[in-house]
């Protein structure tokens, strides 16, 4: 089996990379999508466009995309024994936060779509940054490999 994923390296690496983006994508444009949502009037109709909105980027874009970085991750994980490096745990342990951070963000489209406005506008732009910061840091472990 490591002799397969070894031979399509390169290929499972770029599916991995070109999924990552379509996630990051998505966990950006999620929170923009809920400072616009709650800015519309309650119950209006230009709500309902936002709850229709972000239901469908977290089913067609954010959970396939998901579920094929864990895939592929995993793969790329057994294909290269990154299990004992130290680099790989730290990067783990952001990828699961990451993964938390958009169960936290489906949960909250969920809340705003019975119509509960539990953060600020304000709130929502600064979470707007966590992916962000996250990525960096996981690109940084990824190819640096500082340990």
């Amino acid at each position: 089996m490591q002799d397969i994923l070894a031979m399509i390296y390169f290929w499972l690496k770029a599916g991995h990379i070109i999924f990552v983006i379509f996630w990051m994508a998505g966990l950006f444009m999620l929170p923009r999508l809920f400072v616009y949502h709650q800015e519309a009037p309650e119950g209006s109709e230009e709500a309902a466009r936002f709850v229709d909105r972000e239901r469908k980027l977290l089913k067609i874009i954010l959970l396939p995309s998901i579920i094929v970085v864990w895939i592929l991750g995993l793969a790329l994980t057994m294909s290269i024994g990154a299990w004992t490096q130290g680099w790989f745990h730290a990067k783990l342990l952001f990828v699961l936060l990451l993964s938390g951070y958009h169960g936290y963000l489906a949960g909250y489209a969920k809340k705003l779509a019975r119509g509960e406005r539990r953060l600020s506008g304000k709130q929502l732009r600064l979470l707007n940054e966590v992916p962000g910061v996250a990525v960096a840091i996981i690109v940084i472990l990824a190819i640096v490999k500082p340990f």
